[in-house]
């Protein structure tokens, strides 16, 4: 009797000891480890869940494989952590995941839509990555993805960037979409998204204050984007907030292209009879030394002012105006005539005091000066301004001329003097 209760004891020992228990399987088309509470089945063809796997396991993969199901096959592992289920023939996310999972894979499928129930509740979750399949529309329920961390939704068929993204989202890479536009409101409270990926996306620009509440920004990409450089209405948002953010820009919009937006004045669209004629450049630093060192003209005399009416009129009335970068005063075109080579000079014209001296009394410091700057080149005439103007302004101060055009002489009064007294002194003689 004795004997056979230590055979019976010796066999459930070695029934304990050699045979595995269901708490312990590993299937033999998978790899395990950590006391079987890590299974790797992937590349293995599988098109259903191979028998054997315990309910307590925490990394499972099932990525390379041929399923195209898996809803409700996943509830059982309470305990699991990660899942990877890329590379099969999925057409939507696994229904009733675990509420345990910390990381989702499911790359490389064929979903078209994330809707809110694939992940709703998902307390855990912190990686979601839906990459590389053709995901249309994205809905996600931010009050239930509190940990979520990292979501990859690249290399999918998105036209709008996912509104209810959770708060505490740190990374969101959008690239290699179709996206062309951001909803108000999508990214005003990720206030820790550190990195955003944009690139070879189809935005022609960023809408006005779309970044402004992204104050942990590090990094964003948004190279291989059509971006309309030459919109001066929507694309100078992007612009300015490129230059002024703190984080790394990779590919800045319309970084080899001139803005046109820059000038506040666009210059003439037609040409103009004075397209060949050298211009005045003019900058506002130049505008504001002239005004600030050139003297208050005194008491202008009248010779002066028929020289201003002969010679300046014509500038001011053949003035068209035109715009280059770099300022925004209008520029000057003088006429043509005679060119020097390209230079740039400041001529003073000012009355000459000889000249006025003869023709009207003097009225203190007339003198008023007139500064030019002249690029491309200026008439060859201009080096002899003074003595032209004084020549000018003594031609037009001429004593009136008599009625016949001929002005008398003094030896003609004195002979025609003499005529009279004769002729008087002669009648004098026949009266007595």
């Amino acid at each position: 009797m004795e004997y056979q209760i230590l055979n019976t004891s010796t066999c459930l020992l070695v029934l304990l000891v050699f045979i595995p228990t269901g708490s312990g399987i590993c299937p033999s088309s998978c790899k395990c480890s950590g006391n079987d509470r890590n299974v790797d089945c992937s590349g293995r063809n599988l098109t259903v869940l191979p028998q054997g796997l315990q309910d307590n396991l925490t990394y499972l993969n099932l990525s390379f494989n041929q399923f195209v199901d898996l809803d409700h096959q996943l509830t059982r592992f309470t305990n699991l952590r990660t899942l990877d289920i890329s590379n099969n023939w999925l057409k939507n996310v696994p229904a009733h995941l675990p509420k345990s999972l910390w990381e989702l894979y499911a790359t490389n499928n064929n979903i078209k839509v994330l809707q809110k129930l694939d992940t709703a509740y998902q307390w855990n979750l912190r990686v979601l990555d839906v990459s590389r399949n053709m995901v249309e529309r994205a809905v996600l329920i931010n009050n239930t993805l509190s940990s979520l961390k990292f979501l990859n939704l690249s290399s999918n068929k998105l036209w709008t960037v996912p509104t209810n993204m959770p708060y505490n989202i740190e990374t969101v890479d959008l690239s290699n979409n179709f996206l062309s536009q951001i909803l108000p409101g999508t990214l005003v409270r990720l206030q820790h998204l550190a990195s955003l990926y944009l690139h070879n996306n189809k935005f022609s620009y960023i809408p006005d204050k779309a970044f402004d509440q992204l104050s942990q920004l590090q990094v964003v990409t948004l190279y291989n984007n059509p971006w309309s450089c030459g919109d001066n209405q929507n694309i100078p948002y992007v612009l300015q907030w490129v230059q002024g953010t703190a984080a790394r820009v990779i590919g800045a919009p319309c970084a080899e292209q001139p803005w046109p937006w820059a000038s506040s004045t666009a210059a003439p669209e037609g040409p103009t009879a004075l397209d060949s004629s050298p211009m005045v450049k003019g900058t506002k630093a130049g505008d504001r030394t002239t005004s600030a060192t050139a003297p208050k003209p005194t008491k202008v005399t009248k010779t002066h002012k028929q020289f201003k009416a002969k010679e300046v009129s014509p500038l001011v009335t053949q003035r068209h105006p035109a715009l280059f970068p770099g300022t925004e005063q209008p520029l000057l075109r003088f006429p043509d005539g005679p060119q020097e080579a390209a230079a740039t000079r400041t001529i003073l014209v000012q009355d000459s005091t000889e000249g006025n001296s003869s023709l009207s009394p003097a009225t203190g410091s007339s003198t008023t000066p007139m500064t030019l700057s002249i690029t491309s080149g200026m008439p060859t005439n201009y080096s002899k301004m003074p003595q032209s103007t004084t020549a000018t302004l003594r031609k037009e101060e001429v004593t009136p001329s008599a009625p016949d055009g001929r002005v008398p002489s003094r030896a003609s009064s004195w002979h025609l003097g003499l005529l009279h007294l004769a002729l008087l002194h002669a009648l004098a003689l026949a009266m007595n």
